[in-house]
């Protein structure tokens, strides 16, 4: 269940990082990149401790979507 949630900090940190690349600002968009490594690296130990889980990766991808959506409107707003 925590690779829900996991998704969701991930999309929407990645639609944060968009919007600074798109605006030039590439020491936020650096820190993001940071932050999201660590969060990809928990992922990925994750998915490969439990290959035979399909469970696990529904979970994290409609964390992802709803991340994706929750922080393209983040993004818009600020």
């Amino acid at each position: 269940m925590i690779l829900f949630f996991v998704g969701i900090l991930e999309m929407m940190i990645s639609s944060l990082w968009t919007r600074y690349v798109s605006n030039g600002r590439m020491w936020f968009a650096g820190l993001i990149t940071f932050i999201n490594i660590f969060i990809w690296f928990y992922v990925l130990k994750t998915v490969l401790e439990h290959l035979n889980d399909n469970r696990i990766v529904i979970l994290y991808a409609t964390g992802c979507a709803i991340g994706t959506v929750l922080g393209t409107r983040l993004a818009k707003g600020s």
